[in-house]
């Protein structure tokens, strides 16, 4: 089981790098960096981006640091600020006034687009798993930490922000290992992209290269799809490939994508509760279908 969190995604600087683009905007795979982050920490129970509000395939909060574009640990504590002023979501899907905030705050950075879910659990999980440590920070390749690919406990950061207020009289400008270093870490390693980020036209160009890979054009395909059509059932793939040649090959080229139409038309009629299932069963049918008419070819030959 997941550990109950909210999350901050940091959208607000200057992307001086690339040129003062929109760097949230930019899309890596069809899709803006910011929403492929906000995917990745969809199971947060509350998310506030700090940043000028946009359209987002996922529902979040607003807010902005002040001054705008007063660095990481401004645009930091604004979310935090944001996060304990704000509802939180109750079991019956409800809202819930008076709460400060779950004790487990999510940090991320906008971007980062290969960030996924088994890395946001992973960090949540080694944050659970040390209870005596107040951060799990994500270490890169080279081993340095990454505090806005992190998982913080809320009390010791709202701590440490009053205090780094304190000393310095503002946190503009400030530096994240004046936060990180006075706080109990845990670290976990990335994985082989789970770290990299997009500070330049040659970082986003290398991404949008990656996206196209083999290995992973058709899982990224999809889930670009499923965002644009604010999709979020999870399918084998697998099935609906095997269904597509079997229509192609028993049948016609043309049969292909018709037939997996069809198949996801009858599994939204069988309602939010056929789930994957019915996906699976639906495919299962067209399959056998398209079997038995290409025995019937073979038959007539």
């Amino acid at each position: 089981m997941t550990t109950p969190h909210d999350a901050v995604v940091l959208a607000g600087g200057a992307a001086q790098r690339l040129g003062g683009a929109d760097k949230p905007g930019v899309r890596v795979g069809g899709r803006a960096l910011l929403d492929r982050v906000l995917a990745a920490c969809r199971g947060a129970d509350r998310t506030v981006v700090v940043g000028d509000p946009r359209p987002t395939v996922h529902p979040v909060r607003w807010t902005r640091e002040d001054p705008p574009g007063g660095g990481p640990l401004a645009a930091l504590d604004a979310g935090v600020r944001e996060i304990g002023a704000g509802p939180r979501a109750g079991a019956g899907g409800g809202a819930v006034a008076g709460e400060t905030g779950a004790d487990v705050l999510l940090v991320l950075s906008a971007d980062l687009p290969f960030l996924d879910e088994d890395t946001v659990h992973r960090l949540l999980g080694a944050l659970a798993d040390a209870p005596d440590t107040e951060a799990a920070l994500l270490t890169d390749a080279g081993g340095r930490d990454q505090p806005l690919v992190a998982a913080y406990r809320a009390a010791p950061l709202r701590r440490e922000l009053a205090r780094i207020t304190e000393e310095r009289g503002t946190l503009a400008g400030g530096p994240l290992r004046q936060l990180t270093g006075a706080l109990r870490l845990t670290r976990v390693a990335a994985g082989p992209l789970a770290s990299f980020d997009c500070d330049t036209w040659e970082d986003i160009a290398t991404a949008r290269a990656r996206i196209r890979e083999h290995g992973t054009v058709l899982d990224e395909w999809i889930t670009a799809v499923k965002d644009e059509l604010g999709i979020e059932l999870d399918v084998d793939t697998g099935v609906l490939l095997d269904l597509a040649r079997d229509a192609a090959h028993g049948v016609a080229r043309p049969a292909a994508p018709l037939t997996t139409f069809l198949v996801g038309y009858a599994a939204a009629r069988a309602g939010s509760e056929g789930g994957p299932e019915a996906v699976a069963e639906a495919a299962r049918k067209a399959a056998a279908l398209a079997q038995r008419w290409a025995a019937e070819q073979d038959e007539a030959g």
